[in-house]
């Protein structure tokens, strides 16, 4: 959002009984797609009900919603939609609009600092805490990998124990599709045995 945007005016917007939409930035008639990209640009707006005056922007707002979750981009989760409708009403319901407020500025702001990650990992510099973030879950899956190998990398013998060591990291496809095929063999001469 540029600076611009943020401390010029709203731009008002006029709603006709025959339901069109009126910019008087532009004296253009606009779409609530129109509306949509100017939120989207960070171009803030507020809609008057063209013949009473009354401040619409919240129902347009909603509309607008409304509008792209029909298009099937459904963003709002059926789950999270029920649970809305349930604070209708209830004691509670003063305090969501600000909860939802806040969790929203805070999962931005959060987004803006991931997609700066990208953008400077993209032009060579460091990646900072994702860098750390990865390698941690690269750990977590090697363990939960090693945990269902039964045998060491390069362990001719099956049902050695899994010993890994950091000379010896156990990752090697083809040790595992010959442990694979030794327990196979196992099997099969189990179930061939007479009883």
């Amino acid at each position: 959002m540029s600076e611009m945007a943020k401390t010029q005016e709203p731009v008002t917007i006029k709603k006709y009984a025959n339901r069109r939409l009126y910019n008087t930035g532009t004296s253009t008639y606009v779409t609530l797609e129109d509306l949509a990209n100017m939120v989207k640009e960070g171009e803030d707006f507020v809609v008057y009900d063209a013949k009473n005056g009354d401040d619409i922007t919240h129902s347009v707002l909603t509309q607008i919603i409304f509008e792209q979750e029909n298009k099937g981009q459904n963003l709002l989760p059926i789950a999270f939609l029920r649970q809305i409708i349930r604070f209708y009403g209830d004691s509670m319901q003063m305090m969501v609009p600000r909860y939802l407020e806040m969790s929203i500025d805070s999962f931005t702001k959060e987004q803006e600092k991931f997609r700066d990650q990208v953008a400077k990992t993209l032009t060579g510099t460091s990646f900072g805490g994702f860098d750390d973030h990865v390698r941690r879950n690269m750990e977590m899956f090697e363990r939960a990998f090693n945990i269902f190998m039964p045998f060491n990398k390069g362990d001719e013998q099956p049902g050695a124990p899994l010993t890994p060591t950091a000379e010896r990291p156990v990752d090697d496809l083809e040790a595992l599709k010959r442990q694979m095929a030794d327990m196979q063999q196992k099997l099969e001469k189990l179930a061939s045995k007479p009883e």
